[in-house]
């Protein structure tokens, strides 16, 4: 397969995708983008303005009535996508790299993106057939019956966030296109160039113009999109407090909302637990992307009589994980993704001290970095339930160590949050910790590892979100029914 190397042909651009090519912006204000490894401004782009989303609207929505987008069979949608997963595998480097430079992930987790993006495209391309199946419904009396057809939405507004730009755009991408919808893509601020990758990929794909189409901007850009009279359905991945505003949007204008928010998800882990294989899933279930990903298990909760040798065992494993340049392939642990976030979470660090916990490795800035926003990865030991620790998102490398004396008092720890996200249970015992995992009050739990599966629903309850991504069901988020009742005929 023919490979787009990560050359950086654009920094600083001028341009928006709109209506099926790059074009010059109206708007005259710029956004920065900053490597947070090093702390140097590499590229910039262009502040949409309100003329910018309307033609960028304009162009979704003469795509989706115009040119008949949502009237192609879904198994000619189904093509498009195959074509777009090929070539946004071409530019898997490309991509990896550039994703690097924005936020700081290091390689070895954007490495990934690409193909994973593409794997996203291929299932939802796959449901093709789910969507031509006939949906026939026979009335209870059996007089009549109902045809259940299923439309697509409309022109979405899909908002991503900076930690994964391309999978968490791609996980909304794929179903609306698939669905027949159009859309209007508004990466985040710090991360607006890896987005273009997928726009090339789109119109090297062949997708017709106005389909698929990208803004850049600030939060103002965002707030204006969601609440553009020619908005359908807005799907947001962000923070609960965004995630708020947005949700009362669209609740004001009676337009749907998919909202995948914040968690602080706890990773129970039961006496009879075998911590080398817990140590060899760590670090991607507690502490992924240095800390900044949403679902990932940064509460730990140990039985009293193995509370010490776990905490031993998550703190050597932290501590010998490498922290540095996140263009090195060996490097576990990045910078934060920018100098607020790492602000941020030095603030926890600092409260969790204060509180009374024990930093058993980190709790300050790692020596030997003259530039870039690094925070040293940190354990605290000795948490208890009411500490900000222990209740609030931090989006940074830091696990908190609970104690538990009874299965119920870790269920009730576990519970005892305003999220609802992720979580894992750890135990030798499979069916022990599934009845475990059926106690936990949240959308996602794993069994001793924790993935996203791109055919199983992922859904965030409470301050974690509204709706569903992936799986059937994170397609059906993008249409909408119509019944059609008729007499059967004899």
């Amino acid at each position: 397969m023919e490979t787009v190397l990560a050359t950086v042909p654009y920094t600083h651009t001028d341009d928006l995708f709109i209506d099926g090519t790059w074009t010059t912006a109206d708007g005259a204000g710029r956004t920065m983008v900053t490597n947070p490894a090093t702390e140097e401004v590499w590229g910039s782009v262009p502040v949409a303005s309100v003329t910018d989303l309307d033609r960028a609207v304009g162009a979704a929505r003469r795509a989706f009535t115009g040119s008949g987008w949502r009237d192609l069979a879904p198994s000619e949608r189904a093509v498009y996508l195959l074509r777009l997963a090929d070539e946004v595998e071409k530019r898997s480097e490309a991509i990896s790299h550039t994703n690097t430079w924005e936020n700081g992930s290091p390689v070895a987790e954007t490495s990934r993106a690409g193909s994973n993006a593409a794997a996203i495209f291929r299932y939802f391309a796959g449901l093709a057939p789910h969507l031509e199946a006939p949906d026939v419904r026979r009335f209870p009396d059996g007089s009549a019956e109902t045809v259940v057809r299923q439309d697509p939405v409309g022109v979405c507004a899909l908002i991503a966030p900076w930690n994964f730009p391309i999978n968490l755009v791609v996980a909304k991408l794929a179903p609306a296109l698939m669905a027949g919808c159009t859309v209007v893509i508004k990466p985040a601020s710090p991360t607006p160039l890896s987005i273009r990758q997928i726009a090339d990929a789109v119109a090297a794909a062949g997708i017709p113009a106005g389909v698929v189409n990208v803004v850049t901007g600030n939060s103002a850009v965002g707030d204006a999109l969601v609440r553009h009279p020619g908005i359908d359905k807005v799907a947001f991945t962000g923070s609960t407090p965004v995630g708020r505003s947005i949700g009362a949007a669209c609740g004001e204008l009676l337009r749907p909302a998919t909202l995948e928010l914040g968690g602080k998800s706890s990773a129970l882990v039961l006496p009879d637990a075998d911590l080398a294989d817990m140590q060899k899933v760590l670090i991607r279930t507690c502490m992924r992307n240095t800390g900044q990903t949403c679902y990932i298990s940064t509460r730990i909760l140990a039985p009293r009589e193995r509370y010490d040798e776990l905490v031993d065992m998550v703190t050597a494993t932290i501590a010998a994980a490498p922290q540095g340049d996140p263009m090195n392939p060996a490097t576990v642990f990045g910078p934060s993704a920018t100098a607020s976030q790492r602000d941020t979470v030095l603030g926890y660090i600092r409260s969790g001290i204060t509180e009374g916990a024990r930093p058993t490795t980190g709790g300050d800035v790692p020596s030997g970095f003259d530039r870039g926003f690094y925070v040293k990865p940190t354990v605290f030991a000795g948490v208890t339930p009411g500490m900000r620790i222990a209740r609030e998102e931090i989006f940074g490398p830091v696990l908190a160590i609970l104690r538990y004396d009874s299965l119920d008092e870790a269920v009730g720890i576990a519970n005892n949050t305003a999220f609802g996200l992720g979580g894992t249970v750890f135990s030798r015992d499979e069916d022990a910790a599934l009845a475990v995992a059926a106690r936990v009050d949240t959308g996602s739990i794993g069994l001793n590892f924790f993935a996203s599966n791109h055919a199983a629903p992922f859904a965030g309850r409470h301050d974690s979100g509204l709706g569903v991504e992936f799986g059937l069901e994170g397609l059906h988020v993008y249409l909408k029914p119509q019944s059609v009742h008729r007499r059967i005929r004899s």
